[in-house]
This record gives C-alpha cells, sequence and structure tokens, in this order.
C-alpha cells in the first residue's frame, strides 16, 4: 500500500471528526440486524464499529451489556463488575449505557472513582487480585468489561468482555454473548432490563473506588522499579491521549522515577496525532507515522515509550535507532527476561503467535526454553498465565505480557505499562537500549526481514481459507527453498490457524483472513535478505490464489 502524501504530518481540522454528530449518531440511529455490517460481531477484541454506520450504538450497548449479565448468571459469576473505559468520544457513552443495564440487573459494578479512565491491564490485573482474595475467602468471582476500540480511528467503538480469568473471553463465551446480543436487538430489546443513569447511580450497584493505587504499587512486583530509579533515568512519556495518563504522574511520584508527559493532551477527536501510514488518524503506538510526535524528542530522553488508547499495546522508541519494530522488541524483551528473573521456574515456556518473528524462536532455542506457537489472539495465552506454566506472551501487533518476578500472575490480559517500563529496566539493569541489544541479537542470530501486507479478497474466498492444506497448495518449494512444514494447526496447541503456515530453512509466511474485514493478510519473514522476503511475499499471494480458485 502506498504511504499518504501527509502520513507523519500532525492532523489538522479537516481529518478531523464531527463530534456532536457522532454522539448524535450513538442515541439516534437503530442498528437493523438483518443487515451483517449492523448486528453484534465479535472478533479478536469484542465487539467493534461506528455510531455513523449503524455499528455501535446505544441498542448494541444496552443488548450485549444484558446479554454479559445472562452469560454471568448462566455460570453463576456473583461478584463485581469491573468496567474499563478509554478516551474515545463513544467510549463514555456506551459506559453510561453499560452502567443502566448493570445496576437494573443488580449487578455490583466497581468503577475508576471521578469518572476516571481505566486501561486494559488494569481492569485484568484488578480481576486476577479480586480472585485471588476471593479464592482464599470463598467469596463470589469477579469479571470485567472493557469499553474501548484500542487503536482504532476517533469516530470507533468498542467493548469486551473478560471472564474471572481476567484476559479476553474464549470464542465459545463471545459466540453466547454474540447470538444472545443479536437476539435482544431482533426483539426490539424486548427484555432488556435498565434504569435512568441517575437511578443507576443511585441503586447502590455502583461503586466508584480507586483502581490506579492499588495498581501503580504493585508494579514494583514485576518490574525492577527501584532500579529504573537508581539509574536516575529520564524518560519521555506520550500517552497518545489514552487512558493511562493519569497513571504516570502517581506512577513517578511513587517509585521516584523522572518522568517527562511530552504530551498531556485528552481530546475525543485526538486532533493532536500525527496521520498514519493510511492518512488517517490512528492511535498506533507500533506506527512511525501515528508516533512522529513522539519521535520528535527521541534524543531528548533516555528513552521514550508510548501506548494505544486503552494500554494494551506498547511502542518503544531509543535515542539513535528511534521506534523499534513490535518483534525486534519482543525478542529483547524475552532475551532480558529470561536472564534477568532467577526466581522464575526453568519449566515455563514462552507465548508467541505464529506470525511473530521467527527470531523469538532462535531466542528460545539458545535458552533452551520451550516455546509455545499459538494461532492469532493474545486469548491463547490467557490459560497459561493464569496458570503460571508460561512466563511471557506476545502478539507482534505490539501486544504482550509476563509473569511477576517472583513466577506468579500479573495479569492475563496485554498490558502496555509493564512493556514499556521493562524497557526503562533493561537499560537501567544492562546499560544498553532495547535497540542497542536488538542489534547485538543480529549479530548473534541473523537479521531477519518480516512484513504484512493485507489484500482485498471476496466472501466466496474467504471461506476457503478453512480448507487450505498440504493437498490444495500443492508445492514444494518457496522463494527457492524446499518447503519444510506446510501448518493449518498452530504447533503450540494444535488449534486451527484459520489460514495457513509454509516454513523453510530460511524464511516463512503465514495466510489468514481477517475476521472483520473482507481481506487476507499475507505475513512472510526471511532470514536472507529483502529481496528474498520479496520473493516469499511474491510467491505466497500466487500460491493462495491458485489454491482459492482451485
Amino acid at each position: 500500500m502506498a504511504i499518504h502524501q501527509r502520513a507523519g504530518q500532525t492532523a489538522s481540522q479537516t481529518d478531523l471528526v464531527n463530534i456532536p454528530k457522532l454522539m448524535s449518531h450513538y442515541y439516534s440511529i437503530k442498528p437493523n440486524v438483518d443487515a451483517a455490517e449492523q448486528r453484534v460481531t465479535f472478533g479478536t477484541s469484542g465487539h467493534r464499529g461506528t455510531a455513523f454506520q449503524g455499528s455501535f450504538n446505544q441498542d448494541h450497548i444496552w443488548a450485549i451489556t444484558q446479554a454479559v449479565v445472562d452469560y454471568r448468571q448462566s455460570v453463576n459469576i456473583e461478584g463485581p463488575l469491573f468496567l474499563g473505559i478509554d478516551t474515545h468520544a463513544l467510549s463514555y457513552a456506551a459506559y453510561v449505557s453499560a452502567i443502566e443495564v448493570l445496576a437494573a440487573n443488580k449487578v455490583t459494578v466497581h468503577i475508576q472513582q471521578h469518572d476516571g479512565f481505566t486501561p486494559t491491564p488494569v481492569v485484568s490485573h484488578a480481576i486476577i487480585c479480586a480472585n485471588r482474595e476471593a479464592a482464599l475467602s470463598g467469596a463470589a468471582l469477579s469479571d470485567g468489561l472493557i469499553i474501548t476500540p484500542s487503536h482504532n480511528p476517533p469516530q470507533d467503538g468498542g467493548i469486551k468482555y473478560n471472564p474471572p480469568h481476567g484476559g479476553p473471553a474464549e470464542g465459545n463465551i463471545t459466540a453466547w454473548i454474540e447470538s444472545r446480543a443479536n437476539d435482544y436487538l431482533r426483539a426490539a430489546l424486548k427484555d432488556v432490563n435498565k434504569l435512568a443513569y441517575a437511578d443507576a447511580l443511585a441503586s447502590g450497584y455502583v461503586h466508584a473506588i480507586d483502581l490506579i493505587t492499588p495498581y501503580v504499587t504493585d508494579l514494583e512486583n514485576v518490574v525492577d522499579m527501584h532500579a529504573i530509579a537508581k539509574a536516575k533515568l529520564k524518560l519521555g512519556v506520550d500517552p497518545l491521549g489514552g487512558s493511562g495518563i493519569h497513571y504516570w504522574s502517581p506512577i513517578a511520584k511513587h517509585y521516584g522515577i523522572d518522568i517527562t508527559l511530552v504530551n498531556d493532551k485528552v481530546d475525543p477527536s485526538f486532533s493532536f496525532m500525527s496521520l498514519d501510514k493510511d492518512g488517517k488518524i490512528r492511535m498506533d503506538c507500533s506506527s512511525p507515522y501515528a508516533m512522529a510526535g513522539l519521535l520528535a524528542h527521541k534524543e531528548s530522553f533516555d528513552l521514550c515509550v508510548g501506548n494505544d488508547p486503552d494500554y494494551d499495546r506498547h511502542g518503544i522508541v531509543c535515542p539513535g535507532t528511534g521506534l523499534m519494530d513490535p518483534n525486534h522488541y519482543l525478542a529483547v524483551a524475552i532475551d532480558y527476561l529470561l536472564t534477568h528473573r532467577p526466581e522464575w521456574s526453568d519449566s515455563l515456556a514462552i507465548g508467541k503467535t505464529l506470525v511473530s518473528s521467527a527470531l523469538i524462536d532462535k531466542i528460545c532455542a539458545f535458552h533452551g526454553k520451550k516455546l509455545l506457537e499459538v494461532p492469532v489472539g493474545f486469548k491463547w495465552f490467557v490459560d497459561g498465565l493464569a496458570e503460571a506454566t508460561i512466563a511471557f506472551g506476545g502478539e507482534e501487533s505490539a501486544g504482550a505480557a509476563f509473569l511477576r518476578r517472583d513466577g506468579t500472575t500479573w495479569c492475563t490480559d496485554k498490558d502496555g505499562f509493564i512493556l514499556v517500563l521493562l524497557a526503562a529496566e533493561m537499560l537501567a539493569v544492562t546499560g544498553k537500549t532495547p535497540g542497542q541489544r536488538h542489534q547485538e541479537l543480529v549479530a548473534q542470530f541473523g537479521q531477519s526481514f518480516y512484513k504484512r501486507i493485507d489484500s482485498p479478497i471476496s466472501l466466496e474466498n474467504k471461506a476457503k481459507f478453512a480448507k487450505l492444506n498440504a493437498d490444495t497448495l500443492n508445492a514444494t518449494e518457496l522463494a527457492g527453498e524446499k518447503i519444510e512444514a506446510v501448518l493449518t494447526h498452530a504447533p503450540g496447541n494444535n488449534a486451527s490457524i484459520g489460514g495457513i503456515k509454509v516454513t523453510t530453512a530460511n524464511g516463512w509466511f503465514a495466510a489468514r483472513p481477517s475476521g472483520t474485514e473482507a481481506l487476507f493478510k499475507i505475513y512472510g519473514e526471511s532470514f536472507i535478505s529483502e529481496q528474498h522476503l520479496a520473493e516469499i511475499i511474491k510467491d505466497a499471494q500466487a500460491l493462495i490464489d491458485k489454491a482459492l480458485s482451485a
């Protein structure tokens, strides 16, 4: 895809969403459940849409929240529900709608006091801590809802459910909630219980509590915060207008760390953002175009870091080397943790999605650690993190989490805070930035070249992806190398990858359809050259086109 001519430039007035119009549409448009694009659809990260297109409106949230209440009742979840919210315009409206239904159903809801924002990892951490105590006292289990469309553009909204394990809900749970919610939409919300917002707040079921302090004071048990303070590092932070913005001052004060917010703006139009590669406003902390504002400060601090609006992703900017590729940082983080967590058991595995860099495979083999390679989606790491059988789970899209320093569970969802603070710990302990350490790993294991491309696909061909295998692919070579394996199931857990992965001695490609759009994605990596990667991608496209047209 061609890079937009204004990519990396600060948004202008003409780029901004009309927020009053967006909010009016949230309340006024009634979704047509007979239209596929207006139904409740849970992808890898919950239901997402925009009020403009009838895909994220008040009726959706009322229906989804009632469905979540029904699910809780069906499996006897009776403890408090933690409700998180990010800074997108639609998020606060959806937050109010959710509270109206939760209180009407007599669900105890815990929210951040003063109508504050609550990031995804904080909700996960709160659920884990609450249920750890519940296990000791015999109290009822807690779960959570998080209202966020992640790094999506300002006009989008999203909502996702985290059951008592604290991580993203499994496919069977989201399918149940999705079906139930659409039934409510078809029935014009009959049997959806709701109170007026003022009555919900006065009901006694909504509890505004401090969720910031418990999270901040617990951070030292997952990251060596005192090493960061002792090294007197100067950290530059760009929250990208996200839900973690009010956490940095307490972190700085509690641990005595020099943290400067280079951008303290919260604005639902995200007018302070620089445009992403396609010219859209998108808070993608792994994009050098979206992160142009922070990159301007890279030589002014020992390290600069950024996060997306719900703080489940991380961006690392190092002096001299700039913004790290997510794959590069995952590899560096894994290598560091495997040599700086003496209390971790030798039996712990490292989790990666099968479209993440094979550099991680090489690092795990070097350290003699078991590698758990799973399909795309952080939900595949939840059980391992909850049971403390995997030390680290990471995605190529800059989302990851890891265990506490003593080898017990920290959280079971992606945590952008701990990943950026780990980068500071690495610099404090080793004297090297993650960017410098990656260069050392390249010298040791070889340089890799990685790319992902998205291509349009018909619904008919999208359905054919499930039938791809070694026979339908019918190939023996990829970019001049012998094909060693053709995978349709992930080697780490034998779960279907929803597509195909082909490997050779020095490269691989994977292809899978998008869960939400009429696209398919091809990922490729080469340990030989940029030219070899181009050949891998070219051959992959030809093989997929041929297999789908057969």
